[in-house]
């Protein structure tokens, strides 16, 4: 009989590249057959279409592409991670002999694409919930050697922190939560729980009580709020989908009720199955949202990877558009995507002066554009969203300006 495994590649099997499709392999070995592995060539990144309702997605994943094509003897070319981008808009080019990066195809677009998807869905809900606490929950919905790479996505998506311990390691942020019913459960009632959780835990981890276990949650907030007192900081409602009913009216009544006691400075969190509509409707009511699922399995942002010129010569196959690419921007957030030998300094819609979004990030093997760090990276994004606020939206596709 075999014995359990784990079935997942680690950062060897990935630079040696192995986790690749079987007809990449196959490509080098003709290539290789016929002296043509050192053509080279120049590919791009980009989607030429977005989920439906989607306007602009969010490019995540590019320090880990940059991880795996250090000292390949290729030059990269990207927009900073963090930026906001549209169909047809090259997000990465990458250019060298063939040989050097071909093989890469299947891991470049996996790190961009999953990355991407998770950023995005998790900028979306930031935007509905502006201004409120929003933490990811979601490591449990997601194989757990991804772990990391997902609370990394979510995180610059929007999110103000991550419950996963690694993940927050490697961002360097602190993980956040408090309870799980577990605690609840095991320690026999929730008043033993939450006064024990305070007994134990540090003073600097707020005191939010899980108050949907066993009773109504209306009964078990003030219940909690009786039993900590001054000291709980909030009380989070995980209420199933099959007993929910109407959640607003649930947080309405909580809220009311803390506040007719005495308790109206307890915050309200609410988790569980928490989506856009769920953050929209709920925006007024509630002080912050634990978002798991919607956001670790969103909708895909379908980047490809496409060669667009060989030997100097621009060439695509049918749907793409050859040749390498710049995509300017202006402030106004008008896009212009333009061959790259044609320099634009004002945008052909506005007139405003605009900025050349592809920057070098590697040339040669080496790097040589900046690597923010992820809280940067995030921080970012949200100036970004907060020009989309104040935008209204943005325009769904740039100008396409040969």
């Amino acid at each position: 009989m075999a014995r359990p495994n784990v079935y997942t590649a680690s950062v060897d099997d990935i630079k040696r590249g192995k986790v690749t499709d079987v007809y990449f392999l196959r490509t080098q070995e003709v290539l290789s057959s016929k002296g043509l592995l050192d053509r080279r060539v120049v590919a791009d990144v980009h989607a030429y279409g977005l989920p439906s309702g989607y306007r602009w997605a969010v490019l995540a994943g590019v320090e880990e592409v940059v991880a795996v094509l250090e000292g390949r003897r290729v030059d990269v070319y990207s927009m900073r991670e963090g930026e906001v981008f549209r169909p047809f808009e090259p997000v990465i080019e990458v250019s060298g002999a063939y040989g050097e990066f071909g093989v890469y195809e299947s891991t470049i677009l996996g790190m961009l694409r999953h990355g991407s998807s998770v950023a995005t869905k998790a900028a979306r809900i930031r935007l509905k919930g502006w201004g409120k606490t929003m933490i990811f929950f979601g490591i449990r919905c997601v194989h757990p050697t991804v772990a990391p790479a997902v609370d990394r996505a979510a995180f610059i998506g929007g999110c103000d922190a991550v419950s996963g311990v690694l993940g927050a390691e490697l961002i360097g942020e602190r993980p956040v939560g408090t309870m799980p019913h577990a605690l609840i459960i095991v320690s026999g009632s929730q008043t033993e729980a939450w006064k024990s959780f305070d007994e134990a835990i540090p003073e600097d981890v707020p005191r939010i009580a899980l108050c949907d276990t066993f009773l109504d949650e209306r009964e078990e907030a003030l219940l909690a709020a009786r039993t900590l007192g001054d000291r709980l900081y909030g009380v989070r409602l995980d209420t199933p989908s099959s007993r929910r009913g109407n959640m607003r009216r649930i947080v309405e009544e909580v809220k009311w009720t803390l506040a007719v006691n005495g308790y109206k400075d307890v915050r309200i969190f609410v988790s569980g199955g928490i989506d856009e509509s769920e953050v929209e409707e709920l925006y007024d009511v509630a002080d912050g949202f634990g978002v798991g699922t919607s956001i670790a399995f969103p909708p895909s942002i379908d980047l490809a990877l496409d060669i667009v010129e060989v030997e100097g010569r621009p060439v695509s196959k049918r749907g793409k558009l050859p040749s390498p690419k710049q995509v300017y921007r202006c402030g106004m957030f008008h896009d212009t995507v333009v061959p790259r030998e044609k320099k634009l300094e004002r945008c052909p819609r506005c007139g405003r002066p605009v900025e050349g979004l592809l920057k070098p990030l590697i040339l040669n093997g080496e790097i040589v554009g900046e690597l923010p760090s992820t809280r940067a990276i995030r921080d970012y994004l949200m100036s970004r969203l907060e020009k989309i606020r104040e935008l209204g939206d943005i325009d769904p596709e740039p100008i396409l300006y040969p």
